[in-house]
């Protein structure tokens, strides 16, 4: 007679329960980068509104920023971090390429024993993270989960790229995914576009290696064709999240996208047609883009200036390298 397995059920529903950020002490303004790529601070907020950004210093690294980021969002959720069965860590500038900056971080936190990875989808991998968490903690292969999306871009930005060096900044921000009693995150709806991979991206290292020179890999970032690209495509995408969660945009509170471009974020709330009455995350004109840490981030700050309420639907999207994106709609915690 043949065995038969037996499997796991979780909760009915997930929620996020906690949000919490760090930013870097250092703020960047736009005097301190236009010498470098010939620009001037009214072309660079014309260009994507940003006025200031936050560089790391030192002593603030990945591992760090995510710790500080994660333990703000357990004490919001009323958590222990020995209560953690798994961390997600979305980053693409954690420089080792293993072990994973995920293992460190929860050993830092106290968890040892929890699941820990670390995902690679740019600036959709935060909300990556959060689907990830959503069926794991649903499926009952983790009863709660935390996400955190970090960068430390100033590391891998060449100063003299015209096209990048004003946009990308530092920062980590963090979520609690754990089980609720009513639905607290929609179906996601995500992909990539592999047909324009090479968009944005860092050289390969051998290619480094052959040339001789001595210097870290940037990103580099085909600009106009991205901007294009998110600024129509992805109106779509968070439509079909909206569809998918049953939620119309005049029912939505909040709209939080990935923090790439004030001018994208203008062009997908038009063509969704929100309301003045929907709020909208505009946290890219003080901390710059700082990928898979921008919507945390975005929504933490909502939060503390009072643009998000306990209960609020919020719409979460983000689109990046790959070209991947992903986008849910969640309740606030």
């Amino acid at each position: 007679m043949s065995a038969t397995l037996r499997t796991e059920t979780g909760a009915a529903h997930a929620a996020l329960l906690g949000v919490g950020a760090y930013r870097p002490r250092r703020v960047v303004p736009n005097a301190e980068v236009v010498d470098a790529i010939d620009s001037s601070d009214e072309w660079i907020q014309q260009r994507s509104g940003i006025k200031t950004r936050r560089f790391a210093e030192d002593d603030e690294t990945v591992v760090s920023m995510s710790v500080a980021a994660a333990q703000d969002a357990l004490t919001a959720a009323g958590i222990d971090a020995r209560q953690i069965d798994c961390v997600i860590v979305a980053t693409v500038s954690h420089l080792l390429q293993t072990p994973s900056a995920a293992t460190a971080i929860a050993h830092e936190l106290g968890t040892d024993q929890a699941a820990a990875f670390d995902i690679s989808a740019a600036c959709a991998g935060f909300c990556h993270g959060v689907a990830l968490a959503n069926d794991m903690v649903r499926a009952g292969s983790a009863g709660y989960a935390l996400v955190i999306g970090v960068e430390r871009l100033s590391d891998i930005t060449d100063p003299t790229d015209r096209g990048t060096a004003f946009i990308f900044a530092d920062g980590a921000g963090a979520v609690v995914v754990g089980p609720s009693e009513t639905p607290g995150i929609g179906p996601v709806v995500w992909g990539s576009d592999g047909e324009h991979y090479d968009h944005i991206r860092t050289p390969d290292w051998r290619d480094i290696l052959e040339s001789g020179e001595k210097k870290m890999p940037c990103l580099s970032m085909k600009g106009n064709e991205v901007f294009r690209w998110a600024s129509y495509g992805m109106a779509k995408v968070a439509q079909q999240a909206l569809d998918r969660a049953g939620i119309t945009a005049d029912q939505l509170d909040c709209f939080v996208p990935h923090q790439a471009n004030n001018r994208i974020t203008d062009a997908m709330a038009r063509s969704l047609k929100l309301p003045d009455t929907v709020k909208i995350a505009r946290d890219i004109i003080d901390a710059g883009n700082t990928s898979a840490a921008s919507v945390p981030m975005a929504l933490q700050r909502m939060i503390d200036d009072g643009d998000a309420k306990s209960g609020d639907t919020a719409l979460l999207i983000a689109f990046g390298a790959g070209l991947a994106y992903a986008a849910q709609v969640v309740v606030v915690p």
